[in-house]
């Protein structure tokens, strides 16, 4: 497996770290096709306050320092960009990269021992609805601020918009997508990411340090499904709707709807869900069944 190199991709918007390259062998209609093929690339970053580790996460690598200000945001270790003094990526001991984020951080203060057995949990298949909604209750997510609405055939448009913007799935076929997008159907950013739940953290990072949060006058659109962590990370930066192509889970539902947000499910062509927030679709016809 090897590092594309820079004339693979002359022209193309596209980080260099977030592909490689790897032999394979395809069989196709009777014939053993050997070539190369490209993959996402999958590396490890430690998140650290200091010079004290908070977590690692597999990401694809690219916009690091986005992700960890997001991160920090919607896993309420700080509530503002104001408590982000800097943000310094560093070489870890893993192939000598920069696999990693150091934050020095104001007016912030947190048990690392406790944050860590948080994170744990929530990445765990064993907790249950109950315990993840009471533990939102304890952060004090509040609902999205503001008189957001968004237009039915604005939404339709998103997803093709999307898919025309995710330059590295259009050559891996291996990544989820989000983007920020405003009333008008206007993307602002996207980032692609191996975990769906770090392209989030990307975004909202990038919004952070662009002084746009909280986001009560944005979207959120994710290319998978809605599950609660993406709900929980988009009320903490104060979104008050979250789009997905996919089905939201259960808890994701119950979230939004105890917190009022506008959440939409398998949005794809002329069509779409809501499971939440129905209020802020401005329909210009109602049509109903007898």
């Amino acid at each position: 497996m090897r590092q594309v190199s820079d004339m693979d991709f002359v022209g193309e918007k596209i980080q260099l770290a977030q592909v490689k390259l790897t032999d394979v062998t395809e069989w196709n209609d009777g014939k053993l096709l050997p070539h190369e093929d490209m993959l996402a690339a999958e590396e490890p970053l430690e998140i650290r306050i200091g010079d004290v580790p908070l977590t690692v996460t597999m990401r694809t690598p690219g916009h690091d320092r986005e992700l960890a200000a997001g991160f920090l945001l919607t896993e309420g270790l700080i509530e503002d960009a104001s408590q982000i003094m800097q943000l310094r990526s560093y070489v870890t001991t893993t192939g000598g990269k920069e696999n990693g984020v150091e934050a020095e951080l104001r007016d912030c203060e947190f048990d690392p021992a406790q944050m860590q057995r948080n994170f744990f949990a929530a990445s765990s298949c064993g907790i249950c609805g109950k315990a993840s909604i009471e533990a939102v209750r304890l952060r004090g997510l509040r609902a999205p601020m503001g008189g957001f609405r968004f237009d039915p055939e604005m939404l339709c448009s998103l997803p093709e918009k999307l898919r025309e913007a995710q330059t590295v799935f259009s050559h891996t076929g291996g990544l989820h997508a989000a983007a920020l997008f405003d009333a008008a159907g206007n993307l602002l950013v996207l980032r692609e990411d191996i975990g769906r739940h770090n392209a989030v953290d990307k975004v909202i990072g990038w919004a952070l340090l662009q002084g746009l949060a909280p986001l009560a006058a944005y979207g959120l659109l994710v290319s998978g499904r809605g599950g609660f962590e993406i709900v929980q990370k988009a009320l903490a930066a104060g979104l008050p709707l979250v789009a997905s192509v996919s089905a939201p889970s259960s808890l994701a539902v119950q979230l939004a709807r105890e917190l009022g947000m506008t959440l939409v499910g398998f949005l794809r062509g002329r069509r779409f869900v809501m499971y939440a927030g129905a209020e802020r679709c401005e329909a210009t016809s109602a049509a109903t069944t007898g």
